[in-house]
């Protein structure tokens, strides 16, 4: 088995689409999804020593460190972080050391972040991750927020998020605005696209929690969560691309997940025991490279459906295999 590295890439939009689920970053090795993780802890960081408008490097450093911490502050999760000092290094893959900062980047007039990991492709250990925040926006370290400015600590929260091997949620909606979208509605820091600048967005939801936690969570996670198993099929053929959403009644949390092999399975963990509905969606209203790697054939002529009956989720275990029947729109 041959180990190499590999870069990539992932990026915050100031605008694209809707939608909804927490995905995991990973790569293949024979036919096998890997999950990115950093398998030594702490995980240590520089920040870059160079000031925005009305950003400080040290308020940078301090809304990353809350970043790592609103992370690591997860219920039984296995996370740490270091913060070694500052830096006058640009965040760039290659230099063996993970690093985080402002970079002027008006060419990419639609992302606000960006975080780039070289990865080992055979035990998916990420070896090195740098984020960098687009300086051509304007951004705020105020408590409360500032109106017209981008909240560094929010988009700190999604890109940490990143780099710790989440992919993008889809729990989330957006609407037509000026030429572009904005979101109205997010129950996730992963979604893609960043709410209106001035907006806050610093806290886990329910599809991030349950998604941390299933690549960091500790045997007493995964003794008192559970998973949903099924397959979403459309005359007898399993459906690529399809978004399922569990919801628990009980406490009004949704976790999501994608069917993403040609059979149509998913797997949502990370749910609490206890009943749950389920809803499959086409992801017709997103740009859907926002979420998944767009050579997958995914299925969007489907109408969108529920289970017909209540899942329950066993305590530290799997539900049994749900069918889901969707039809043509």
């Amino acid at each position: 088995m041959t180990r190499r590295a590999v870069v990539l890439l992932v990026m915050l939009c100031a605008c694209v689409a809707p939608a909804a689920a927490y995905l995991k970053l990973g790569t293949r090795q024979n036919g096998q999804l890997i999950t990115l993780k950093f398998n030594r802890m702490p995980i240590r960081y520089f920040v870059t020593n160079r000031d925005v408008s009305a950003v400080t490097a040290p308020q940078l450093r301090d809304a990353v460190g809350r970043a790592f911490a609103s992370w690591s502050g997860v219920p039984d999760v296995t996370i740490s972080s270091e913060f070694v000092g500052f830096t006058g290094a640009n965040p760039q893959s290659g230099d063996s050391a993970n690093v985080l900062g402002f970079v002027n980047r008006p060419d990419l007039d639609r992302v606000l972040g960006s975080t780039s990991f070289i990865v080992d492709t055979v035990t998916g250990e990420t070896l090195e991750a740098d984020i960098f925040f687009n300086s051509t926006f304007a951004w705020s370290a105020a408590p409360a927020g500032e109106a017209q400015r981008q909240d560094i600590e929010s988009i700190a929260l999604h890109e940490v998020g990143h780099l710790l091997g989440l992919g993008h949620s889809m729990i989330g909606e957006t609407e037509l605005f000026g030429g572009g979208r904005r979101v109205i509605a997010a129950e996730a820091v992963m979604f893609p696209i960043a709410f209106t600048a001035g907006t806050l967005n610093r806290v886990p939801r329910a599809d991030d929690i349950a998604g941390i936690s299933d690549i960091y969570g500790t045997e007493a996670f995964r003794r008192e969560k559970g998973s949903i198993t099924g397959r979403v099929t459309k005359n007898g053929t399993g459906i690529v691309g399809a978004h399922v959403t569990a919801f628990n009644p009980a406490n009004g949390k949704m976790v999501a997940g994608f069917t993403l092999s040609q059979d149509g399975t998913f797997t949502i963990a990370g749910l609490d025991p206890g009943p749950h509905v389920l809803r499959v969606e086409p992801l017709d209203d997103a740009e859907i490279g926002s979420f998944l790697d767009t050579p997958l054939p995914i299925d969007i002529n489907f109408k969108p459906a529920f289970y017909s009956k209540l899942v329950t989720v066993p305590r530290g275990g799997n539900s049994a295999s749900v069918a889901i029947t969707v039809v043509a729109k």
